[in-house]
């Protein structure tokens, strides 16, 4: 008769449930996986689907009993790095809707917003468009199974049960501060089309203060930004795609931050 005693079915339980709930901190976190339009049950149901599959080629867990206060502890570590790996590729997708939101501001599509369910506030309809086309990017050059990979490659640089240094936490907070510089990049073409076209409507409208600035000035700063957004959309893939390519780069430094022994991914 088969018996199983309970320290082999505590290490059973651990196994799997350290590595899914770090799996499920990146699915909470992590663009696309994230989305609210995918439900709960499906992303439930793809975590644990994933945490079976790499739990074979994960290194021993610590024998902690699951039910214990140090498991707790344990799991609130994993589920904070889950949500770190997944937050630092959101921080792209927040550079991108910044971008749009400050285009569409300065075109005079301020007033044209939607309600964005994800964010679960109003989003400028330009913020909503480059996010799209950010996401269609992202899962053209195999974003989603980047992150995953990295998901895989994070227990052997950070084991569970491995103490974490803070060092890593204000890393992920520095590179937060990229959202400015690469929302301004992306949006620097179009500011400064918008800003000569501004220019030439405010000598214009000096030069024959008889014309109604606002009966001319709007559609004419609208049709520029239009114009401008269509010729920049040429490059825009290539600049976000080395966007992307850079801050996955940048996670296996944060996770090496993170580690309690530095070692180079």
């Amino acid at each position: 008769m088969l018996s199983i005693t309970s320290a082999q079915l505590d290490a059973w339980i651990a196994a799997l449930m350290f590595p899914l709930v770090r799996i499920l901190g990146l699915l909470a976190a992590a663009p696309v996986f994230a989305n609210r339009a995918l439900p709960v049950r499906v992303r439930m149901a793809f975590g644990v689907a994933l945490a079976l599959l790499i739990v074979p080629m994960l290194p021993p867990m610590p024998p902690i009993p699951p039910g214990s206060g140090v498991a707790l502890v344990v799991m609130g570590e994993q589920m904070f790095i889950g949500i770190a790996i997944g937050l630092a590729t959101r921080l792209i997708f927040a550079a991108i809707d910044l971008a749009g939101s400050v285009i569409g501001m300065q075109m005079g599509l301020s007033f044209a917003l939607f309600f964005d369910p994800n964010s679960g506030g109003q989003s400028a309809v330009l913020a909503d468009f480059l996010s799209m086309v950010a996401t269609l990017l992202f899962l053209a050059i195999d974003g989603h199974l980047v992150m995953l990979d990295l998901l895989v490659r994070s227990f052997e640089w950070l084991p569970v049960g491995a103490s974490l240094h803070a060092e890593g936490w204000s890393h992920l907070a520095r590179t937060g501060t990229a959202i400015f510089s690469v929302a301004l990049m992306i949006s620097l073409p179009l500011l400064a089309v918008l800003l000569v076209t501004n220019t030439a409507m405010g000598v214009l409208t000096r030069a024959a203060p008889q014309l109604n600035l606002f009966a001319i000035g709007f559609p004419i700063t609208m049709s520029m930004g239009f114009f401008s957004i269509a010729l920049i959309m040429t490059n825009f893939g290539p600049v976000v795609t080395n966007i992307f390519e850079h801050f996955f780069e940048r996670i296996p430094f944060m996770l090496e931050a993170l580690a309690p022994i530095a070692a180079t991914p």
